[in-house]
Formats: structure tokens, sequence, C-alpha cells
């Protein structure tokens, strides 16, 4: 196996098992505070905001001013606009997905329903996150420099510190609708399983197709932006008017988290 993609495959590991780790709270919480899960969703999205601008679309920019025949904002803006695309795609696949299950049910169970769009969400961003690992480490194919491969372990560090809440966010919810412990948790980690799969795919795109690599980087910024802003956001909100600013701090320090660390290791 190719040097480069045996590291995604390693990293991308390593932020599964951090799902696991959140998913494995259910063992110890049998109904957290809705201000805990909260604060925890809106620490996951401000770190994929931070990771979206500083780990991918200004190393896109940067690497589309040196190889890419296009102007690099239309590069960046271009592979932004189809991460978007791609995520808003898949979550009209399972809507509609979930509205069939509804009519050939009869009455909708909606709370169930909630649940499963929840892991579905989450399982399905967790494709572009791995990507997004797996394009920083295919970044190293042109020459393993410090700064490459930190940009690299950062962008896993901070995906896997946002891996954790989501982990949480998955296995929580299902035992809080009576499912056991055991089960709770095998599907809140198996929710990340997608992440090493993506990771090796993005790894063998960049390594071999060297062109794509800026438009993969903003694609994953696009997809990332676009979840953080529609799934993860509102969830984190919904006692707002309880707690206005408790969720929102959860944001600000997420943010503020991973942009020291792209800042600091970049």
């Amino acid at each position: 196996m190719n040097q480069i993609v045996l590291l995604a495959l390693l990293a991308t590991l390593g932020t599964w098992s951090v799902t696991a780790l959140g998913a494995a709270t259910v063992v110890f919480f049998k109904s957290p505070h809705a201000k805990t899960l909260n604060v925890m969703l809106g620490f996951a999205s401000g770190v994929m905001i931070a990771a979206s601008f500083w780990s991918l679309l200004q190393p896109a920019i940067e690497l589309a001013e040196e190889r890419a025949a296009l102007p690099p904002y239309l590069v960046a803006t271009t592979g932004f606009l189809f991460g978007a695309f791609f995520m808003w795609a898949c979550d009209k696949i399972v809507s509609r997905a979930r509205r069939r299950a509804d009519n050939e049910q009869g009455k909708p169970n909606e709370r169930l329903n909630r649940i499963i769009m929840l892991v579905l969400s989450i399982t399905l961003h967790n494709i572009p996150e791995g990507l997004a690992v797996g394009v920083a480490f295919g970044v190293l194919q042109n020459g393993y420099t410090m700064e490459g491969l930190m940009g690299a372990v950062t962008i896993a560090l901070g995906i896997g510190l946002q891996n954790f809440p989501e982990g949480a966010a998955v296995s929580i919810p299902l035992r809080r609708e009576g499912y056991s412990r055991k089960k709770s948790f095998l599907l809140g980690q198996a929710s990340g399983l997608v992440e090493p799969v993506a990771g090796v795919a993005g790894a063998l795109l960049v390594v071999y197709v060297q062109a794509i690599l800026p438009y993969a980087l903003s694609f994953a910024a696009g997809a990332m932006i676009l979840v953080a802003v529609h799934e993860l956001i509102p969830e984190c909100q919904k006692n707002q008017k309880k707690q206005p600013y408790f969720a929102t701090m959860g944001i600000v320090a997420g943010f503020a988290v991973m942009m020291l660390l792209d800042v600091m290791l970049g």
C-alpha cells in the first residue's frame, strides 16, 4: 500500500475511534442534560467552520495559485459550491426515502424519524470529513514538509475533536428511545466507519490525480460548512429561549480552538 494512503487510513481510523469514544458516553449517562448536548454540538460546528477555512479553503487557494489553469478564486468557489451541493443532494435523497417509508407505514413515527435522520446525516457528513483528511495527507505526495504534515495532522485532529460530540449525539438519543446501551453505542460508532473508507479514497485521488487537489480541498470545505450550518447549528439552538448564548458560546469556543490549532501548527 502506498505510504501516503496508509497514513490517511491510520489518521481516519483515529478520527473514527474518537467517534466511538463519544458514542461510549452513553454507558455513563442515561439522559444527559440538553444543555450539555447543545454545547457539544455547538463546539462541533465551530470546529467545522474554522477548519473549512484555515485547513481547507486557504490551502486550496494557495495550491490553485501554483498549479491550476483557472484563477484561484474560481477554483475555490467551484469546489466549495460542488461540496455544498453534494451534501444538499444527499440530504434530499435521505428525506425522500424517509417520506416514502412514512407513506408505506401509514402514521409516521416522528421521534424515530428524527433519530434516523440524525444518524444518516452524521454518517453522510462523515464522508467529506474522511475525504478532507485523505486529501490533506495526499498533499504529502509532493514531499514530506513539516508544514504539510502539521496541516494534515491538524485537520485530522480538528475532525477528531468534533467527532466526539457527534458520536454522543447519535448514541444518547437512541438510548433515550429505549435502545440498550450496547446497541446505542454500536450504532453511534458505526456512523464514523465511513471516514476510513472516504479517507483512503481521498488520498488515492490526490496521489494519482494531482490536478484535482485544490478542487478536492474546497469541495470538502463546502460540504462541511453546509452540514455545520444546516444540521448542527439549528440542532444546538433548540433551547435558545431558555439559554440564549449557551450553545452559541460552544460554537465560539469550537471555532477558537480549531483556529488556534491551525495557526499554531500550520
